[in-house]
């Protein structure tokens, strides 16, 4: 009986002790892929954004730092393009004056995003963090002068991934943000542009 026992008491360990390494492989592995899953949802709105900063900078000559601006801007305001009839480089044509421009307008949401065509529903949207329970991105923007005297327009949005795993394991998410701020020497989330150096509205996911 005692020795039942113990082969019973072996087995439990041994049993604990494989439940035990099966989650410490099983967790990570979890980990990453909801992490990639939410991080391309965030890095997909977040490409939206910035090119909704990009349009507005076209037509205002500067990026635009709250939400509400931007997003009336997509929805109310039109971009103004040029269309030329004949080629410039016909002499006789040009001579002839048959060679012309004009310019129209189009409606930034059906231009600001290229192929993508966003509703008006999704442009309301453009300020939430994927996964965040409606958290916002933090979005600036400004001017910076650089090391050659050139004044730049710049803005940076950003989310924080706190905002969108703090669902998930907790120990990974700090070892997460640990690795990204002490070893990549990088912003802890999904971020594009710098307040702090023209960086071309780059993301650092690219």
């Amino acid at each position: 009986m005692k020795k039942a026992a113990i082969q019973i008491v072996l087995a439990l360990v041994v049993i604990g002790l494989a439940f035990v390494v099966y989650r410490q492989l099983t967790i990570p592995l979890q980990f990453d892929k909801e992490v990639e899953k939410r991080s391309a949802a965030v890095i997909d709105r977040i490409k939206d954004i910035r090119s909704a900063e990009r349009a507005y900078k076209q037509v205002y000559d500067k990026y635009c730092g709250n939400f509400d601006s931007l997003i009336a801007f997509v929805l109310t305001d039109s971009m103004v393009y040029e269309r030329s009839f004949g080629s410039a480089d016909d002499s006789v044509a040009v001579a002839r004056g048959l060679v012309k421009s004009e310019q129209f307008k189009m409606a930034v949401i059906d231009t600001a995003f290229g192929t993508k065509k966003l509703t008006p529903a999704q442009v309301q949207q453009l300020r939430y963090i994927p996964y965040s329970a409606d958290q916002e991105y933090i979005l600036e923007a400004g001017a910076l002068e650089t090391e050659s005297g050139v004044t730049v327009q710049v803005f940076e949005c950003r989310a924080p991934f706190k905002a969108y795993l703090s669902d998930l394991n907790h120990q990974e998410l700090v070892n997460l943000i640990d690795e990204r701020e002490n070893t990549f020497k990088d912003y802890p989330g999904i971020k594009v542009g710098s307040m702090t150096s023209a960086t071309n509205d780059a993301g650092n996911w690219e």
